[in-house]
């Protein structure tokens, strides 16, 4: 998942922070700042002599999308040049002393790095599995890709990214942030230059969305421990990496089973971006546009987990976009099955490996993103039949397990696994403060059930209730 845009070198954001968050008007000046591009920044580089000029120029081209259809030497050169860059960057005698455009290039820089890496993992996978097909690539590029396993490896990519945070201290400013201390005083040499310190920022970005893409959805969370996830924050300011963060963070919780928190965060950015529409233009909304189907896509598959109501808008265009795919997933039964799969298809990341893919044996590489649906789809058969089961217990306060078993048409084993893995189901973790793995267990069910011998005892559950009360009054409200 990657929101691209057309390279540019914004003017510097102003240090004052708006007040009224709710302000719409302050929405549209922020946007006004991040795509009214002024012109001279290139002259004010061009202006620069030697070293710094040809640093600058470096600069420039990290931060510019690779053309479309780039061929596989280009690709494997802006690896070597992302490597040198960074290298000097980050090895140099004492930080590198140059003056960045502002937070919308580092951002940039970032995405792209990590754009191209993900897409290159991915065309090196097909590559490695259509070795013999009709959609295989020519030999000689085979034999590139074998001899070159360490191009756009993930141990470099993940090296820079911590490397980059590391070196700026940033973690340590954002943690003296939060306890009301001087960010400065922890920031050290280099971490008070802005060329680190908006890098490393974002690079803490770039790890939540790399890990996410490897599939450790846990430690995709973690790493935004530091960062204060409010309109406040310096990715906030960013529209790309405002809907990247959330996208991220909403799919890994949609992946451990935490629906409501995934939901809190697709909210949250959706509704942001409905309320900037009208304002934007460019080819960067374009493409956050495009994007949003997905993300409309993944709000469907958590409201079939975690029935809840939505806010007005969302619940609107999720008709419009997905009303039969919606109805017939929250039926739930054997007939769901291909839509979710459909779904998730549709709006799931680009999945990477960690490891090369083996040329020699392509049968023994697995296809990261056909592991993830599977993954994805175990969790969908172990609970399609909850919305029928839920429909037959809120009739009683009562009802024999054989009774019921009878009325499905199943055993009574089979029923009384569902019920169990109901049960355990509807047992969340709920984000309330602190870090984004932290947070308190709550049924978010409105039905509660006890069985026993064969008994079912059916009550509601005022726990589920009040969870729908403090969702409702906190969905317009950040994290």
């Amino acid at each position: 998942m990657s929101v691209r845009q057309a390279p540019a070198y914004q003017p510097a954001a102003s240090a004052q922070h708006r007040d009224d968050d709710s302000d719409e008007e302050a929405l549209a000046n922020d946007y006004r700042e991040q795509v009214g591009y002024q012109e001279g920044h290139q002259e004010d580089f061009d202006s620069a002599g030697g070293a710094q000029q040809d640093l600058h120029a470096q600069l420039q081209q990290a931060a510019t999308p690779l053309e479309y259809g780039a061929t596989l030497e280009t690709k494997m050169q802006s690896y070597d040049s992302y490597c040198n860059l960074f290298h000097f960057i980050l090895n140099s005698d004492g930080p590198v002393d140059i003056e960045v455009p502002s937070y919308f290039w580092a951002w940039d820089v970032i995405d792209e790095f990590i754009y191209q890496f993900n897409s290159f993992c991915s065309y090196r996978q097909k590559a490695a599995l259509n070795q013999g097909s009709s959609n295989a690539i020519d030999e000689e590029e085979l034999a590139v890709l074998r001899e070159n396993p360490g191009t756009w490896g993930c141990y470099s990519v993940l090296n820079v990214l911590y490397s980059l945070i590391q070196r700026s201290q940033i973690s340590e400013q954002l943690a003296a942030k939060k306890r009301g201390e001087d960010a400065a005083a922890y920031a050290g040499e280099y971490g008070n230059r802005s060329l680190y310190q908006m890098l490393g920022y974002f690079s803490i970005i770039g790890l939540l969305r790399v890990h996410c893409l490897l599939g450790d959805f846990s430690l995709a969370l973690k790493t935004l421990d530091d960062i204060e996830l409010n309109k406040k924050a310096m990715f906030a300011r960013v529209m790309a990496a405002n809907f990247t963060t959330y996208y991220y963070i909403g799919f890994s919780y949609m992946m451990m089973h935490r629906y409501a928190d995934a939901l809190r965060a697709f909210n949250h950015i959706l509704i942001y971006v409905s309320r900037t529409k009208n304002f934007q233009k460019g080819a960067q909304y374009d493409s956050i546009t495009k994007k949003n189907d997905q993300m409309y896509a993944l709000v469907a598959i958590c409201v079939a987990f975690y029935p809840t109501r939505l806010d007005d808008t969302i619940h609107t265009a999720l008709k419009e976009k997905y009303g039969e795919q919606l109805t017939r997933i929250q039926r739930g039964g054997p007939e769901a099955l291909p839509i979710f799969e459909e779904l998730f298809r549709a709006a799931c990341p680009k999945f990477i490996s960690p490891t090369p893919p083996d040329f020699e044996n392509p049968h023994l590489n697995p296809d990261p993103i056909e592991h993830q649906l599977n993954i994805f789809m175990n969790e969908v058969k172990n609970n399609m039949f909850t919305p029928t089961l839920r429909s037959y217990l809120k009739l009683y306060t009562t009802m024999d397990l054989t009774k019921l078993a009878g009325f499905l048409e199943v055993d009574s084993d089979t029923l009384r696994g569902w019920l169990l893995v109901n049960k355990q189901r509807s047992r969340q973790v709920r984000h309330s403060e602190n870090g984004l793995l932290e947070g308190e267990v709550v049924n978010s069910s409105d039905l509660d059930y006890a069985m026993e011998g064969d008994l079912i005892h059916v009550s509601e559950a005022k726990v589920g209730r009040r969870l729908v009360d403090w969702y409702l009054r906190n969905l317009a409200r950040t994290y």
